[in-house]
């Protein structure tokens, strides 16, 4: 793979879109982007923490009420700066993480 003077790498995915990447990371952010919900709490998290909690099988508000916030925060890819988007999605509905 060809390396640009900012260290990453072009890649090409499956689908024939071009990114460039410093990881070994082979998610198209293309193709990531499209797979993403367009409505609900999911799709107010980056990425990372979006495929963290799937990867999990926390796909709804219930189901994330179950965990407490350190339990989330110790999935790869979850980050602090999601926490107040999921505080605030469970607050909405009535819900707190698990104590």
């Amino acid at each position: 793979m060809p390396l640009t003077t900012s260290g990453k790498s072009l890649r090409t995915c499956d689908k024939g879109h071009k990114y460039y990447k410093s990881t070994d990371c082979a998610t198209c952010p293309t193709c990531e982007q499209e797979r993403g919900p367009k409505s609900g709490f999911l799709s107010q998290l980056s990425s990372p923490a979006r495929r963290a909690l799937e990867q999990k099988g926390i796909l709804t508000l219930q189901q994330l009420s179950a965990h407490s916030e350190k339990e989330i925060l110790k999935l790869h890819g979850m980050g602090p700066a999601s926490m107040p988007k999921l505080r605030m999605a469970l607050q909405a509905e009535g819900l707190a993480f698990r104590e």
